[in-house]
């Protein structure tokens, strides 16, 4: 076996990426990482310089881990903002450093990916131990393994890397045959709340709809960049995504690219961009022209408890934070990153910081789970 570090996700063959037991995440395919890598967030101008890691047999791909080397942490949600100022102070540098993630995505993933039909048991610590050996001979602070799935979490666990909780608020379709089945879980005053909430957009007279990314054209791909870019602008943020990145993403992604639209007569005023694969749909941004009490929680997250329930899917991840989230019906649940510290003093340093803070974590996680909205199991 041989290891090989690719310079951009498009350097391997559509052909073995499909090989790959990714679940069918759209985060972790070819398209969407090799679209960002040319034209968006994670190009090696906005920080992220590939460095996926590879494992082939001759010339079969067994394995990949996607690997960035970071010069700052913007954009990977690693939540280390004080640690390269500890760094500092230790007369240490903290960047670069090396992330397996997704640039601006702070999703739960697949990292290891494995070859179908191929032992992970084999293949999947073999990539493990051949990051560790990268992060050796590139001098980095620390490998960082971010939002990672159940199996790469026991793997990175049991190899000894540093495990920090994270909580999000995910919803879960527990077979509700329509969004009324939904709200019938909650207690009499939430309910009322929603449906209050619900009904100031749908007296608006907005017209919505449900757009896959094969299914929008260049003009209003143009508009929904643009309602994308301003809320970024409004809080001062830069958008890290061009409009290329969309219109591409959209043509390779088709329907695993969700946009829920409000349109007022024949103009998009308001949209939120979603992902999704066979089990999961997944938030991830909104933008609106219109000032309308309500329409944000209409469009990110209504919307797509109802697409869940009309495609059967069993979950639905908005994004990361929001406390919000728990009066319309999203639970908390913990996510889990993994960290490898290459210098001793620091590590015993970053172990008992994540220990100290696991505890107030899973404190958080079951005082936000007392505000659900749902009606006491009896």
């Amino acid at each position: 076996m041989k290891i090989i570090l690719h310079a951009c996700a498009t350097d391997i063959a559509e052909s073995d990426w499909a090989q790959l037991d990714h679940g069918d995440d759209p985060f972790a395919s070819r398209a969407f990482l090799g679209i960002a890598e040319k034209v968006g967030a994670g190009n090696t101008a906005m920080g992220w310089q590939a460095q996926h890691l590879a494992l082939y047999e001759d010339d079969l791909l067994l394995g990949l881990l996607p690997l960035y080397l970071r010069t700052h942490s913007f954009g990977d949600f690693s939540r280390d903002w004080n640690w390269a100022s500890a760094w500092q102070r230790a007369g240490l540098d903290y960047y670069p450093k090396l992330v397996s993630g997704i640039p601006y995505t702070p999703s739960p993933g697949p990292r290891l990916l494995v070859r179908r039909g191929v032992a992970r048991e084999a293949v999947a610590p073999a990539l493990l131990d051949a990051a560790l050996d990268v992060a050796r001979q590139f001098g980095v602070s620390s490998w960082q393994c971010l939002f990672v799935e159940e199996n790469d979490r026991a793997l990175l666990a049991a190899a000894g890397l540093l495990m920090r909780r994270g909580v999000q608020f995910h919803w879960f379709n527990r077979d509700y045959g329509d969004f009324d089945g939904f709200l019938g879980s909650f207690t009499a005053d939430k309910r009322k709340k929603l449906k209050r909430e619900r009904r100031q957009v749908h007296e608006s007279g907005l017209r919505l709809e449900t757009r896959h990314g094969d299914e929008i054209d260049a003009s209003l791909w143009r508009i929904i960049h643009r309602q994308y870019r301003d809320t970024f602008a409004r809080y001062g943020n830069h958008p890290a995504f061009p409009l290329e990145f969309f219109t591409e993403a959209g043509a390779l992604l088709a329907h695993r690219l969700v946009v829920f639209i409000a349109f007022d007569d024949q103009t998009p005023v308001a949209s939120a961009i979603c992902y999704r694969d066979a089990e999961t749909l997944y938030g991830r941004h909104w933008g609106t022209e219109i000032a309308l009490p309500g329409l944000h929680f209409e469009l990110c997250y209504y919307q797509g408890i109802e697409y869940c329930i009309r495609q059967g899917l069993r979950s639905f991840e908005p994004g990361a934070q929001g406390e919000h989230k728990l009066a319309r019906g999203f639970e908390p649940v913990p996510t889990w990153s993994a960290f490898w510290i290459a210098h001793p003093g620091m590590c015993r340093a970053v172990a008992d910081f994540i220990l100290r803070e696991d505890s107030a974590m899973q404190d958080y996680q079951a005082e936000t789970a007392a505000h659900l909205p749902f009606k006491l199991s009896v």
